[in-house]
């Protein structure tokens, strides 16, 4: 199994479809994004800690590493 916890993710806009590759932080949780393309802002769904674990390819890291608490 592989343990290493994956630091880019793929972010895409819910409103227009754009795409960017972000790296995450693994400090704290990234609560906000603005997409470069549209401009909107992001913010959390379903319950998520991050921007990550709504919009991006990978979630978060402490989600990666199946901690407990997550920012």
């Amino acid at each position: 199994m592989n343990t290493e916890v994956e630091l880019q993710s793929t972010i895409t806009c819910p409103e227009c479809g754009h795409k960017k590759e972000e790296t995450m932080p693994t400090d704290a949780c990234q609560y906000f994004y603005e997409c470069e393309n549209c401009k909107t802002v992001l913010k959390p769904i379903n319950n998520d800690c991050c921007v990550f674990c709504s919009y991006g390819t990978v979630p978060c890291p402490p989600i990666q590493a199946n901690d407990s608490e997550c920012c």
